[in-house]
C-alpha cells in the first residue's frame, strides 16, 4: 500500500562513487568539518579539565563562519551533568523547561523550542515523531555538543530555533588503544534511591599494509528512580453570589449552557483574557444582571513516582586504506524504559447549598478588590482518588555507511547511506476510588500559590472519621481505564556532498550536494473503560496503596490517601478486566504515512579584504521538495473506516554569513538565513475525535489538518566578539526571527451524538491551521574570563556568564464561537519565551582539582493555552525558574578521577498560573528532587 524506499539504488550510488577513487571509508554524512572551519581542528584536540573545555568551546565559536556555541566534554566519558539538557542551560541563549521525572526535558534556543537534533550530523527521531528527546541520549557517550543558531546551506533546514549537533567518539580520535570505565551513584532525594549510571569505552586502531583501521565500542546504562509532587488549584469558574436568580440557590455554580436560562450560553470559557474579575462584576440571566463570584472548580494533588532506564550503545569502525580515502560504519542504539505510578487525590469544590454548619459558617472570603474566591467551605463535595500505572518502551537504531574521497588535491567527494528504525510502545491502566465527603475547607492560595485543604469529620458519625483519607472503607471502587498504543517510524537517507577548491576572485571554495530521505510513520491505539461500584475494602488488599509524606509537609494538605495500587493493576490486568467485564483489546491503526524529502544545495566560501582587514564568509542556496501520502483511520467507529490524502510543498532557502576581522582579537558577523518547521505527523490526521465531558460542561473534540504547511522563519543575526585573552572572550548578538505560519487551533461549536449517547450534545471542536505569524527579537551577551596574575590560592578561578533579553509577539486568531469563522487577530507573546534569562558559572581549575558552581535563572513566560472547555483565562504561564548545580572532579592519578555532582541545590518549587495574575490565579505547584552523585572514572 505504501511505497518503500530506494535502498537498493542508494547502495548502488554509494558503491559507484566509491569506485571513483581508491575504495575507502568515510566520515559523517553532514560533514562536521564542512560546518565548522577546518582551522578549528576539532578531531585532533583532547581537553581535560573545566578550563580546557571552555577554551575549546571558545575556539569553536571563533573559527566558525556560523554563530555557534559549544559544550566540550572535560574528559572522555565525563560530561559535566546528569544529562545533556541540564548542561545546555548554561549555553548563551538557551533556556530549558518542563522539569519532571527526575530531569529537565525541553530545550529552547532563544525562546523557541523547535530544535533539530542531529548525532554526528545525522537527523534522528523517535518512532513517529520528528525529533528525539535530548535527555534520551546518555551524556556519557558524548564528546561534545554544538548549538547552531544559524545554518548554512549544507545543513538540514528544519528547526526554526536552531540545530543541536551531538558528537560521539570515534576510534581515530585516539592514538592506539583506549579504555575508559566510568560509574556513578546518583542519590535522588525525594525518591530516597541511589541509582547506577555507568559507561565503558573500548577503542583501538591498527596500521599495516591494509592502511589504518580502527574500532570503537561505547556502552552506557543509566537508571533513575524519581518522585515528583504537585498540588493544583483548578480552573476559575463563575458562581452566583448570595443574591441568586429565581430557580438557583446562593453560591451555585453557573454552567455555560443551563436550561433554566432563556438565553444560552450564559458565559463562555476559553476566553483569552478570561472573565472580568472586578468586584461587583455581573452576568445577564433571563434579561437581568446578577453579580457573580469566580471560584475554583477543583483542588487536587498528584504524587508521581517511577523508574526509568536508558541503555545505549555506539559502534564505530573506521578504515583509511591510504591518505586519500576513508570509510566509516557507525551503529547507534538508544533505549528507553519507563514505569511510573501516579497517585491522584482529586476533589471538586463547586458546591452549592447550605454550608452554615461548617467552620466558616457559610461565609466566603474574597481577594480584596476582586470577585475571586480565596477561601471557603464546601458541603458534601464529590471527589476521587486515582491510581494509575504507565509504561513506555522505546528502541531506536541508527546505521550509517559512507565514504570520503579526495578525488584530487582540490576536489573532495563524500557520500553516506543511513537507515533508522524506532518504535515506541506504551500502556496505561488506572482505577478510581470515589466518594462524597462530609465537607471540607479550602484556601486556594494559602502560601506562595500553594492551596490548603482540610477534610472535616462528621460529628454525627462518631464511629467513622470522614477526614481520614487512608480509610479504604470510605471509598467506592468506580471506573477502570485500560489504554495502550504503539508508534513506529523508519527512514532511509542518501547523501552526496562535494567540495571544490577554486580561485574565482574572492571565492575560494564551492560546495554542493543532495540529500534524499524516505520516511515512514504510523501509530495505533486502543482504549476501554468500565465501572464496578463496590466498596474498596471488599477487594484484595494488594489493590490498595497509601502514600506518605506528600508535599514534604510544605503545605496544609492531606499527606496520605488510599488509592488503587498501579503496580497491582498492571501485574493483574487480566483478573481486573474479568472483574469489570472487559476483555483484552487489539491495537487499531490511526494513521500510516509516507513522506519523501529531496534537498539540493550549493554554497561558496569567499575571502577578501576591507580596509586592510580580512572579510570572509559563505553564501548558499538550499532547495527542499517534500511530498506525503497519508491514510487515516477513524478508530472511533466500528471497522475503522479510512480516508487518504496527499500533500506536498517546496521551499527555496538562501543563506549568507559574513565575518569581518576588525582587529586580531575583535570580529563582527552578520548572517541572514531561512529555516522551516514541518508539521508533526499527528497534526495531519483529518478525522475528528469526540471526548464527552465528565464535569457537566461541553464536550471537547479535536481533529487534524492534512493541508498544514511548514512554518517558515527569516532569521537575521548581527554579532560582535572580542577574544581579549587566553581562555577569555566577550561576545554579543542582536537577532530577529520573522516567523510565518505558526500552527494555531481554530475553535467552533459542533453537535455530535456518540455511539453510547442517548442524544446529541455540544462539543468544542479545535483544529490546527497555519493561521498565526510572529516576531522574535532580542540580545544575547556571553563572557568567559579566566583572570591572569591572581594570588596563588585563586589562580585557576574563572567565570562563565550569559544574559539573554527577548521580546516576542504573535498574532493569535480569534474565531467566532458558533461558526468558527476568523473574525480578528490578537497580539500575544510567543509561547515559551521569557523576557530575560541569565546564567553564571564560577569555575576553578587548579592542578588536579576542577570545580564548577552554576546558577541559572529565567523570567516567567506563557507556556501554553489551557483547555478551551474550562480555562479562564486561557493562557497558562510559568513563574520565574531557577536552578543551582555543582560539579567537582579530582585526579587521584593519571588514570583515576573521582567526581561529585549535585543538582537543584536550593530545592526550588516550580509554579504555574492562569493569565497574568499569579497571586489570584495560581495553578500548579511542584517540588522536584535534589540529586547528589559520587563517581569514579578509570582510563588506560
Amino acid at each position: 500500500m505504501f511505497k518503500r524506499h530506494l535502498l537498493s539504488s542508494s547502495i548502488a550510488m554509494v558503491t559507484a562513487i566509491g569506485g571513483m577513487s581508491t575504495a575507502a571509508l568515510a566520515q559523517e554524512s553532514n560533514k562536521y568539518d564542512a560546518e565548522i572551519d577546518e582551522s578549528a581542528a576539532l578531531e585532533e584536540v583532547v581537553v581535560t579539565g573545566v578550563r580546557a573545555s571552555l577554551t575549546k568551546a571558545i575556539d569553536i565559536k571563533r573559527d566558525s563562519y556560523q554563530i555557534v556555541d559549544s559544550i566540550v566534554a572535560e574528559d572522555i566519558g565525563k560530561f559535566p551533568d546528569n544529562n545533556v539538557v541540564e548542561a545546555l542551560q548554561r549555553v548563551t541563549g538557551v533556556q530549558v523547561t518542563d522539569r519532571g521525572a527526575g530531569e529537565v526535558s525541553t530545550v529552547s534556543i532563544r525562546g523557541l523550542n523547535d530544535v533539530t537534533t542531529t548525532i554526528n550530523g545525522r537527523q534522528i527521531f523517535t518512532a513517529s515523531g520528528r525529533s528525539v528527546a535530548l535527555a534520551d541520549v546518555p551524556a556519557s557517550l558524548l564528546r561534545g555538543v554544538e548549538v547552531y543558531k544559524t545554518r548554512n546551506a549544507t545543513q538540514i533546514a528544519s528547526g526554526i530555533a536552531g540545530q543541536i549537533d551531538i558528537r560521539t567518539n570515534r576510534p581515530f580520535d585516539f592514538d592506539g588503544s583506549k579504555v575508559v570505565l566510568a560509574g556513578r551513584g546518583i542519590y535522588q532525594e525525594q525518591a530516597e534511591s541511589t541509582d547506577p549510571n555507568f559507561s565503558g569505552l573500548f577503542a583501538n586502531s591498527w596500521e599495516g599494509d591494509f592502511g589504518k583501521f580502527g574500532a570503537l565500542v561505547n556502552v552506557s546504562y543509566a537508571e533513575t528512580n524519581y518522585r515528583d509532587q504537585t498540588m493544583t488549584s483548578g480552573a476559575a469558574v463563575p458562581f452566583f453570589s448570595a443574591d441568586a436568580p429565581d430557580g438557583w440557590v446562593p453560591y451555585e455554580r453557573i454552567w455555560t449552557h443551563d436550561g433554566r436560562a432563556a438565553e444560552a450560553p450564559i458565559w463562555e470559557p476559553g476566553q483569552e483574557a478570561g472573565m472580568p474579575y472586578g468586584a461587583g462584576s455581573t452576568l445577564t440571566v433571563n434579561g437581568e444582571e446578577y453579580e457573580y463570584l469566580l471560584g475554583r472548580d477543583a483542588v487536587f494533588g498528584a504524587d508521581y513516582s517511577g523508574k526509568r532506564e536508558r541503555p545505549a550503545a555506539n559502534i564505530s569502525l573506521q578504515w583509511a586504506p591510504n591518505d586519500t580515502s576513508e570509510y566509516l560504519f557507525e551503529a547507534f542504539y538508544n533505549g528507553y524504559r519507563n514505569e511510573s505510578f501516579n497517585s491522584l487525590n482529586f476533589t471538586f469544590v463547586d458546591w452549592w447549598g447550605d454550608s452554615s454548619h461548617l467552620p466558616m459558617g457559610g461565609e466566603v472570603e474574597l481577594y480584596p478588590g476582586t470577585n475571586i474566591v480565596k477561601k471557603r467551605d464546601v458541603d458534601h463535595p464529590y471527589g476521587f482518588t486515582s491510581g494509575d500505572l504507565s509504561t513506555g518502551k522505546t528502541d531506536s537504531f541508527v546505521y550509517a555507511l559512507g565514504g570520503n574521497w579526495d578525488i584530487s588535491d582540490s576536489f573532495r567527494l563524500s557520500s553516506e547511506l543511513t537507515y533508522q528504525d524506532s518504535t515506541f510502545e506504551d500502556e496505561f491502566i488506572a482505577m478510581r476510588f470515589d466518594r462524597v465527603a462530609y465537607g471540607l475547607g479550602v484556601d486556594f492560595n494559602d502560601r506562595d500559590g500553594v492551596p490548603s485543604l482540610e477534610f472535616y469529620d462528621d460529628p454525627n458519625t462518631p464511629d467513622v472519621d470522614e477526614s481520614d483519607l487512608t480509610d479504604e472503607s470510605l471509598w467506592n471502587v468506580a471506573q477502570m481505564y485500560d489504554n495502550g498504543g504503539s508508534r513506529e517510524g523508519d527512514s532511509f537517507t542518501f547523501e552526496l556532498d562535494g567540495e571544490l577548491d577554486v580561485a574565482w576572485g574572492p571565492i575560494s571554495q564551492v560546495s554542493f550536494g543532495l540529500r534524499h530521505e524516505g520516511r515512514f510513520a504510523s501509530e495505533a491505539t486502543r482504549g476501554q473503560e468500565g465501572f464496578l461500584g463496590r466498596n474498596a475494602s471488599e477487594l484484595n488488599e494488594g489493590l490498595i496503596s497509601v502514600n506518605e509524606d506528600f508535599y514534604e509537609g510544605r503545605a496544609n494538605i492531606p499527606g496520605s490517601w488510599a488509592a488503587a495500587n498501579g503496580y497491582y493493576l498492571h501485574d493483574n490486568i487480566d483478573e481486573l478486566r474479568t472483574l469489570y467485564g472487559l476483555s483484552a483489546e487489539e491495537l487499531l491503526t490511526t494513521f500510516e504515512l509516507d513522506e519523501d524529502t529531496t534537498a539540493i544545495y550549493g554554497q561558496a566560501n569567499f575571502e577578501t579584504e576591507l580596509a586592510g582587514r580580512v572579510l570572509d564568509g559563505q553564501f548558499g542556496l538550499r532547495y527542499v521538495d517534500t511530498s506525503r501520502d497519508m491514510t487515516f483511520y477513524d478508530v472511533g467507529i466500528e471497522g475503522s473506516p479510512s480516508t487518504s490524502a496527499t500533500a506536498g510543498n517546496t521551499a527555496l532557502l538562501p543563506s549568507l554569513m559574513v565575518r569581518y576581522s576588525i582587529t586580531d582579537d575583535l570580529q563582527a558577523r552578520f548572517s541572514y538565513t531561512e529555516t522551516l518547521r514541518r508539521p508533526a505527523f499527528t497534526q495531519l490526521n483529518s478525522w475528528v475525535y469526540y471526548y464527552p465531558s465528565v464535569t457537566g460542561t461541553n464536550g471537547s473534540a479535536s481533529g487534524g489538518n492534512p493541508d498544514l504547511k511548514p512554518v517558515e522563519s527569516q532569521n537575521f543575526d548581527l554579532a560582535l566578539e572580542w577574544y581579549f585573552a587566553e581562555s577569555s572572550a566577550l561576545y554579543g548578538t542582536l537577532f530577529r526571527r520573522n516567523v510565518e505560519g505558526f500552527v494555531y487551533d481554530s475553535k467552533s461549536y459542533v453537535t455530535h451524538q456518540g455511539e453510547n449517547e442517548a442524544e446529541s450534545s455540544t462539543y468544542i471542536l479545535t483544529r490546527p491551521d497555519n493561521s498565526s505569524n510572529g516576531v522574535l527579537e532580542g540580545l544575547e551577551i556571553g563572557a568567559t574570563y579566566f583572570p591572569a596574575n591572581l594570588p596563588e590560592l585563586l589562580d585557576g578561578f574563572g567565570v562563565q556568564a550569559s544574559y539573554t533579553l527577548l521580546d516576542s509577539s504573535q498574532d493569535v486568531p480569534i474565531y467566532d464561537d458558533e461558526s468558527g469563522d476568523l473574525i480578528g487577530m490578537q497580539e500575544t507573546p510567543i509561547f515559551g519565551v521569557s523576557d530575560s534569562s541569565y546564567s553564571v558559572v564560577l569555575a576553578y581549575d587548579k592542578n588536579d582539582l576542577d570545580m564548577r558552581l552554576s546558577y541559572v535563572w529565567r523570567d516567567d513566560f506563557v507556556h501554553h493555552n489551557g483547555s478551551r472547555v474550562f480555562a479562564n483565562p486561557l493562557a497558562v504561564s510559568r513563574e520565574a525558574e531557577t536552578s543551582m548545580d555543582f560539579q567537582a572532579s579530582y585526579d587521584v592519578s593519571d588514570n583515576l578521577v573521582v567526581t561529585f555532582d549535585a543538582t537543584n541545590l536550593t530545592e526550588e518549587e516550580f509554579r504555574t498560573y492562569y493569565g497574568d495574575r499569579p497571586d489570584v490565579y495560581n495553578l500548579n505547584n511542584s517540588i522536584f528532587s535534589r540529586t547528589f552523585a559520587l563517581g569514579a572514572r578509570y582510563s588506560f
